[in-house]
């Protein structure tokens, strides 16, 4: 199998699985049991909140650790409205969010809230200003992606924090960077943002596992789920120690030599754009710079068509996010192109296995389907 959908999620590498398998099987206890053996549980899973805030660029009590990025995005939204709850009820988020962020607005939306949804260019991209002209006084939360799932355009986080704490400094603001997170450099305690989502298994870890930044100008933030008061009494619920094992062994490894692992996939992009290119009718869609997310398309060849196609040689690349199982892509439609040209996006994403050779297969598998199928866009 060639696999090129490290956007959707990533193979999880042995280490990570025997590390869980020792958590597993080795020690199985409550981290909430008084005794020994539950207390060396909940040092385990400290020391592991402690590596992935190292990687985060934060104070390991500001993370706190959860199922996935949706659920995440949507504690980070419920408990910067309920933060201000008396400054209005006004939200700012983009047309090109995941899913998780733009479901939570819509269902806010029914509970009275208005949000307002800043558009990209034609190249899928967002500026501060774009962002912060949206900003009004009764305004309670931005939310705004760091990297585009779709497009791997890169938003500029910093720059508005910054302009929000000019223009509203009681706003709070939201990114979702699951997505970001060991793919583009941050540090939480540096990037302004007030909550930082993240998702284990875009990074080698385990499905099932995320954590939220929150920081310091959240006061007593709201509960995500009241209960036994782990988490410090956010998220209560019983620990997922093999899981939170597994997250923090993948970011161990994927923070070895991140540098050359982030040079090594934006070599790799750099050079299926140049192949892929080079086919006829395909272009490259948006103008993402994130290292692993690529978005082009065989403009009037149905992309579900290509993905089957390239799925029956064993190569699995995707016709966008994951989430949107065969529908149109509504941060493809943002971009407002040619109905051909829509309708035969894909998105290819790579991971530090990633090799030319594979690149190379793919390209060769494209070029046939676009020289033996007839379009139909």
């Amino acid at each position: 199998m060639i696999y090129l959908d490290h956007a959707a999620t990533t193979p999880v590498p042995r280490e990570v699985a025997d590390a869980m398998y020792e958590a597993l099987t080795g020690n199985f206890c409550n981290p909430s049991s008084q005794y020994a053996a539950g207390s060396d549980a909940k040092k385990q899973a400290e020391a592991c909140r402690a590596t992935v805030a190292k990687a985060l660029g934060c104070d390991a009590k500001q993370v706190f650790f959860t199922s996935c990025g949706t659920e995440g995005d949507n504690w980070a939204i419920r408990a910067a409205i309920w933060q201000n709850r008396r400054l209005g009820r006004h939200i700012v988020t983009t047309t090109v969010e995941h899913k998780a962020i733009l479901n939570c607005c819509k269902q806010l939306e029914e509970e009275g809230y208005e949000v307002t949804y800043v558009a990209p260019d034609t190249n899928g991209d967002l500026t501060a200003e774009m962002i912060l002209d949206a900003v009004r006084e009764d305004t309670a939360l931005v939310s705004v992606m760091m990297v585009n799932n779709e497009l791997g355009n890169i938003y500029p986080i910093a720059e508005i924090a910054k302009g929000l704490q000019k223009k509203n400094p009681k706003t709070l603001l939201h990114t979702d960077a699951v997505q970001g997170f060991l793919k583009v450099p941050f540090s939480a305690k540096t990037l302004g943002a007030d909550f930082i989502t993240i998702s284990g298994h875009k990074v080698g870890a385990p499905k099932g596992v995320g954590a939220q930044y929150i920081g310091p100008r959240v006061r007593n933030p709201r509960p995500l789920l009241p209960g036994g008061g782990q988490e410090n009494g956010l998220r209560s619920g019983t620990e997922a120690t093999a899981q939170i094992v597994g997250f923090a062994k993948a970011v161990e490894l994927r923070c070895d030599h991140l540098e050359d692992k982030l040079r090594h996939m934006a070599d790799l992009k750099a050079y299926a754009i140049e192949q892929l290119t080079a086919i006829p009718d395909l272009i490259v869609a948006g103008k993402g710079t994130a290292p692993h997310v690529l978005s082009v398309s065989l403009v009037g060849w149905p992309s579900a068509n290509i993905v089957t196609d390239l799925s029956s040689q064993g190569i699995c690349i995707s016709a966008g996010s994951a989430c949107h199982q065969g529908k149109t892509s509504h941060v493809v439609s943002a971009l407002k192109l040619p109905k051909k040209a829509a309708g035969g996006v894909i998105r290819i994403s790579f991971g530090p296995e990633t090799t030319k050779e594979e690149i190379d297969q793919l390209a060769a598998a494209i070029r046939k389907h676009h020289d033996t199928r007839l379009p139909m866009l």
